[in-house]
């Protein structure tokens, strides 16, 4: 008796040709379908490198229409790219005293609305007028750095940043005001940290009124901007949802680096010295999550990650179980605040950068890794892909960004060498890299304590010194040596860029 030969992605698309042309497939159906091809994946290549910047890459996003992408830096400027051509259309000082994390075009602005944020705490607004003459004004500042910022869909006035004094602000650039909404609590004040230092911020696409924040614990908080009075008569501050995998209830070594939503409005999380979670609406722990004690066994966390293939399994909870997060292992996050975002035309694809310089590709559904693209000597931290089309671009310690598109004539198989040790447990995100880092968190929490002690609260601030001054004298150990150094001895610049 013949064996059923299995059908592959070739086959699979012959089929919806043939569906295309007897009317059983529309023609947006089947575009669809041939853009999420795992063929297509498989098939990702360089397509060009984009060099101008002197530092590095730390941001790239596109613009609505997908032909122009905008990069920032830590030679503290931004470039705006025709990746197709690989040329530059603008370069200018974006006016920040330190490293760019973020950089964005506003839609519906001719692309010439662009806000940015920094490692000096601040929130800028760039205005591009004629013969590419730039003006950059000041909108809003962070006490301490500003990661990200989040754009409400659609609008080109409103978008929403968050940094590391826990801080997340609304700004309206019609009148050019920034509203402090609140600054995010820890629960039950872990770490002897009252405030959580934000790493990300995302908004749903679906519903714009929600937006997820996470930093150094291991909760994703989704809140609802539609509860804030903006007269300021109540307190804007509790969330309306929690996220987190429970077995990392209770965990205080592991923190959120990146955030992103699907169209499908699902929630992706990763954490540093863990792995990538996906949410969905009914998995949140609710308004008043109460830590308990482990829940399982790591999710097959243990000291080896055993199986790239491996999809999450099932938590042993008590009471009332709730479906477990799908998991996505074999990338590490460890020394950097890395972003994660999902790839394809209708979010098929999870994609994320790693500590060993590789871009990681899973299947969504399943939690599959089917491509791993070397990227970077050294780290990748941002993937971003296009608004229109199966491209991506990537960047990360290195000074360029990697243009990838499916132009490859043979498939890609998985490389062999993939499986990798779980590191050990650190708070990294509390972690200086030089008393020079030490000095400026000292100065900016000495502000927080002057402002404190007038109204007679000071107790905060002197955890937050406390915790800080533990945290650099047990990191000063020689950990970072050699370990950090490339070929030539000098530093990799790691360190340097992962804040």
């Amino acid at each position: 008796m013949m064996r059923k030969r299995a059908r592959t992605s070739m086959d699979s698309t012959i089929f919806d040709v043939w569906k295309r042309e007897v009317g059983e497939l529309s023609s947006r159906n089947f575009a669809h379908r041939l853009a999420a091809s795992e063929d297509v994946v498989l098939r990702l290549d360089i397509l060009r490198k984009l060099e101008k910047h002197k530092g590095c890459v730390n941001t790239v996003s596109f613009n609505p229409d997908g032909d122009i992408l905008v990069s920032g830096s830590d030679d503290r400027r931004v470039i705006l790219w025709d990746w197709e051509t690989g040329r530059v259309r603008l370069s200018f000082h974006s006016g920040h005293h330190n490293n760019v994390f973020q950089a964005k075009i506003m839609p519906y602005t001719e692309d010439r609305s662009i806000v940015t944020c920094a490692a000096d705490g601040q929130v800028r607004h760039a205005q591009i007028l004629e013969r590419g003459k730039v003006e950059t004004n000041l909108l809003a500042e962070h006490e301490g750095r500003a990661h990200k910022l989040a754009i409400e869909p659609g609008s080109p006035h409103i978008f929403y940043t968050c940094g590391e004094d826990g801080l997340v602000q609304h700004i309206d650039l019609r009148t050019s005001i920034a509203t402090k909404l609140f600054t995010c609590q820890s629960v039950q004040h872990q770490n002897y940290m009252s405030d959580v230092q934000l790493n990300a911020i995302a908004i749903d696409p679906r519903n714009p009124n929600f937006f997820a924040v996470g930093g150094s614990d291991q909760f994703a908080r989704l809140f609802d901007i539609r509860k804030y009075k903006w007269d300021g008569s109540t307190e804007f501050g509790q969330p309306v949802n929690f996220f987190c995998p429970p077995h990392l209830v209770g965990d205080e070594n592991v923190g959120i680096t990146g955030l992103a939503f699907s169209d499908q409005r699902e929630l992706l999380v990763s954490y540093n010295n863990e792995f990538i979670y996906l949410f969905t609406g009914d998995m949140g722990l609710g308004p008043d999550p109460v830590p308990t004690s482990s829940v399982s066994d790591a999710s097959d966390a243990g000291d080896m990650i055993p199986d790239h293939h491996s999809v999450a399994s099932p938590a042993d909870i008590d009471g009332n179980a709730k479906a477990a997060p799908q998991v996505y292992k074999g990338h590490m996050n460890c020394e950097t605040v890395k972003g994660v975002n999902f790839y394809g035309p209708r979010c098929e694809y999870v994609v994320s950068g790693s500590d060993c310089g590789r871009i990681f590709i899973w299947k969504k559904k399943g939690g599959k890794l089917i491509r791993v693209m070397e990227a970077d000597k050294h780290v990748v931290n941002c993937i971003e892909p296009h608004p229109h089309t199966m491209m991506l671009a990537s960047s990360g310690i290195e000074n360029d960004i990697k243009v990838w598109i499916p132009k490859a004539i043979d498939r890609a198989t998985l490389p062999a060498n993939i499986e990798m040790r779980r590191p050990k447990p650190r708070r990294w995100m509390h972690r200086m890299i030089s008393p020079e880092d030490l000095m400026l968190q000292l100065v900016s929490l000495q502000r927080r304590r002057t402002r404190q002690e007038r109204s007679g609260e000071n107790s905060d601030a002197r955890r937050d010194l406390l915790q800080m001054l533990l945290t650099f004298d047990g990191n000063s150990d020689g950990s970072s040596g050699d370990d950090d150094r490339d070929d030539d001895g000098d530093t990799t610049g790691a360190e340097e860029c992962s804040t």
